[in-house]
């Protein structure tokens, strides 16, 4: 009978047996939990391991700090370029305007010395070629008034020869004038006059001469001859109306 049994145990129409596990399933969900949080724990652990070797371990309100504060140094640095950029441009404006300045100064100088030049060989032209002795003669003369008793004078003397020799002499300016009626004549410079080295003649082919004179007050010229002496003696003279 035994072995009738143990037969059909080894047979293929033996009763399947079913194994049961002997864990209660509020353990195995316990299980999972905790395998699924030390996961969890790993994971984290790993991930702020990672942002520690990265240099990323700062909270995010600590990120925000940190932006705004490299925000601010840009700006401070923007601004100061700026500042470098605006004054870098008023220094250059500053520049130009004055290269424009030189630039036109440089022109009225290049003129004037055009001018002057003409005017030198306008009167080497007029010199005669002789080679006798130096004779001074008195090209122009002009006079007007500037004010109530204010006479302006002008005068262009030549020496008549191309001599070696400077002419030196003086000029006197004689105003024919007219006060209550009555004619007079007033010699400039006067004896005791203080403008005497502004009436020295000094050169050696022309000499530009122009000055101012004050005449008394109620007085008015009516003309002005000019002399030119050498040595105590005169050598010309002309005359202008005013």
């Amino acid at each position: 009978m035994r072995f009738k049994l143990w037969l059909r145990r080894l047979s293929i129409s033996a009763p399947r047996v079913t194994i049961k596990s002997h864990f209660p399933w509020p353990l195995k969900m316990l299980f999972m939990v905790c395998t699924i949080a030390l996961g969890g724990a790993a994971a984290l652990w790993i991930y702020d391991l990672g942002r520690q070797f990265t240099g990323h371990d700062q909270s995010p309100s600590q990120d925000v700090a940190a932006y705004r504060e490299q925000l601010a140094k840009l700006s401070a640095q923007r601004d100061r370029f700026s500042s470098t950029v605006n004054a870098s441009e008023s220094q250059l404006m500053i520049e130009r305007s004055a290269q424009k300045q030189l630039a036109a100064q440089v022109k009225l100088l290049e003129g004037e010395n055009v001018r002057l030049k003409e005017d030198l060989a306008f009167f080497e032209s007029l010199l005669p070629k002789d080679t006798g002795g130096p004779e001074v003669s008195i090209r122009r003369l002009t006079v007007d008034m500037v004010g109530p008793n204010q006479l302006r004078y002008r005068l262009l003397l030549m020496q008549g020869a191309r001599g070696s020799n400077d002419f030196i002499g003086t000029l006197q300016l004689a105003v024919t004038t007219l006060q209550a009626g009555r004619s007079a004549v007033i010699l400039f410079p006067t004896a005791n006059s203080s403008d005497t080295p502004q009436f020295k003649l000094g050169f050696r082919h022309y000499q530009r001469i122009e000055g101012l004179l004050t005449l008394p007050d109620g007085t008015s010229a009516k003309s002005v001859q000019a002399r030119i002496f050498e040595k105590g003696q005169m050598r010309t003279q002309a005359s202008a109306n005013l």
